[in-house]
């Protein structure tokens, strides 16, 4: 299929727009892993219209995944980037195991476990090798991004990059969840579920990393990636966050905040509820942020 940038921009939900280029859309296979088995994964590929070689992007959906309950999110920011001339792929960690509706409020336990950001960077690791396959792709010039489960996920497979030869060149994280092990990276919580009372050690990137989250996020507190931020930046680690002032988690979106109460929670005593909402200056803001990073640190 073929698009303008801005009409699919219209189409997904008003968003401020930059974008101007055309591109064509496809669906594509990639293969993974779940649990050390091998699986096909869909995911849907954004391609300017040209020869390349470009850059590219691997967008990481959030809980609400890509079905009929997305956030529409992973959609728009995939639009604009598009774009802005870069090649986006979002795989779908979601449908094919069992949760097209999602897991913004599935039970914890073994059954979601398959979905979780640190066995979902594996996706993103195994989208990153089916890029490079690709001709008109530039390999060393991929960066990935996500929001929320997919922001924790970009956190994840950030590390997991280390040490393979031209990983991922960049990385943004929008509201992620740093309240978790990451690597050397962790917290303390007494009791759990419930806020995080100490940190350990370090969160040790592979690429330069951009942290974009709300001052009110209630869902994955800032105050967490706050800390986690400058504990990379004092080792010597390329890592930026900005938090917005009155911002809730996913402020990305037009709608007014609201809180759910069977959402799941890790940073509440009953493991359930979170806020989310959108803010029109901090999503503006955002997408300046993006554009100037990306163009940056995906440069030739």
């Amino acid at each position: 299929m073929r698009f303008t940038a801005i009409g699919l921009l219209i189409l997904l939900g008003s968003v401020p727009a930059h974008a101007e280029s055309s591109y064509v859309t496809s669906d594509v296979t990639i293969a993974t892993t779940t649990g050390g088995v091998p699986q096909d994964i869909p995911a849907r590929l954004l391609k300017p219209e040209g020869d390349g070689p470009f850059p590219a992007i691997v967008m990481l959906h959030d809980c609400s995944g890509l079905g009929p309950r997305s956030s529409g999110a992973p959609g728009r920011w995939s639009a604009l980037l598009a774009g802005q001339g870069y090649v986006v792929i979002i795989p779908d960690s979601f449908t094919p195991r069992g949760f097209p509706q999602g897991v913004c409020t599935a039970p914890f336990g073994p059954q979601t476990n398959t979905v979780n950001p640190v066995p979902r960077a594996a996706d993103a690791l195994a989208t990153l090798a089916f890029l490079r396959t690709l001709p008109y792709i530039d390999g060393k010039r991929i960066g990935v991004m996500g929001g929320s489960h997919g922001g924790t996920t970009t956190l994840a497979a950030n590390i997991f990059a280390t040490g393979q030869p031209n990983g991922f060149a960049a990385a943004i994280a929008f509201y992620p969840g740093c309240g978790g092990r990451l690597g050397e990276w962790n917290v303390d919580r007494h009791p759990a579920p419930g806020p995080v009372t100490g940190y350990i050690g370090t969160y040790r990137p592979a690429a330069p990393l951009l942290i974009l989250i709300g001052e009110k996020d209630d869902w994955t507190p800032a105050a967490d990636c706050k800390v986690m931020a400058e504990r990379a930046q004092a080792a010597g680690y390329p890592v930026t966050i900005k938090i917005y002032p009155g911002a809730y988690h996913a402020f990305d979106n037009n709608s007014s905040p609201r809180y759910i109460a069977e959402r799941r929670n890790i940073n509440k005593p009953d493991g359930r509820g979170a806020t989310t909402g959108g803010d029109a200056a901090a999503w503006a803001d955002s997408i300046n942020e993006v554009k100037s990073f990306f163009a940056r640190t995906l440069a030739r």
